[in-house]
């Protein structure tokens, strides 16, 4: 068996601003669902980061 070896991933404090009424909404969705917002926004950006689609051309850096 293989064993448990905790981990601790790095993530940093931002700060954003958002509407009263989307934080209201992602409140009422994290507590559906029984995760915090953090959580929730965290898996919402992974979702829109892994899915993004660009129309026309990608700038290049």
């Amino acid at each position: 068996m293989a064993k448990f070896i905790p981990t601790k991933s790095e993530k940093i404090v931002i700060s954003i601003r958002l509407e009263n009424e989307k934080i209201e909404k992602i409140d009422e969705i994290a507590n559906k669902i029984d995760i915090s917002r953090n959580e929730l926004i965290n898996q919402c950006l992974d979702y829109a980061l892994n899915n993004l689609e660009f129309k026309g051309k990608e700038k290049s850096n």
